[in-house]
């Protein structure tokens, strides 16, 4: 895939920001899908994106299946939460509330140890909802999850007919796009990988 001409290598011995994207959206041309793909474009190699496809296989929250062994479907999606510095989110407001796809992925991380202190990033891919993107942030906030709030962004996609590959290129997205990574390198610059930094 060629490289966006405003993405810059990363210099050696940079450490890299593991960045995992869940979209709330089960739809084939999600809007939302379309707004992560557009955002790993953007992304340079500091940032290694992956994207966890199985939202749609996690059965409903219930309590009981955890007191056995957890489904294959909620450990796999536990590894990948485990192995990423961040999250990041964009899902659809459906009758003001959160969809139920994203609702039940965070209910099987409630109470899952190493999602406490998790950094997330929230898009909310309308300019004309704000329930959903609300209640989202407050869930997460209670699940003590960290907000990266310069990477929290309100983009208008889910108006747009653009793909992600005009997307990324745009320039009613790509400004929005660029600061919410910027906001993702600085905060991992300073919280995650500081401490890895040999001492003085």
């Amino acid at each position: 895939m060629p490289k966006h001409p405003l993405i810059s290598p990363t210099p050696p011995g940079q450490a890299t920001t593991a960045i995992l994207t869940l979209c709330g959206s089960l739809r084939q041309h999600s809007r939302c899908k379309a707004l992560l793909e557009a955002t790993r474009l953007r992304a340079g190699p500091d940032l290694r994106f992956s994207h966890f496809e199985g939202l749609g296989a996690l059965p409903l929250f219930n309590p009981d299946l955890l007191e056995a062994q957890a489904p294959p479907a909620v450990q796999a999606f536990w590894s990948a939460v485990d192995a990423a510095d961040v999250l990041l989110i964009a899902s659809p407001e459906y009758a003001h509330g959160v969809t139920a796809v994203i609702k039940n992925a965070l209910d099987w991380l409630v109470g899952h140890i190493p999602f406490t202190d998790k950094p997330v990033a929230v898009f909310n891919p309308s300019c004309r909802a704000s329930h959903a993107d609300a209640a989202l942030k407050e869930t997460l906030r209670t699940m003590s999850a960290r907000l990266i709030e310069g990477a929290c962004q309100q983009l208008d996609a889910a108006r747009s007919r653009l793909s992600a590959q005009d997307m990324a290129a745009s320039p009613d997205f790509a400004p929005t796009l660029d600061a919410a990574l910027q906001a993702m390198r600085s905060f991992a610059a300073q919280h995650l990988h500081a401490k890895s930094e040999p001492p003085c």
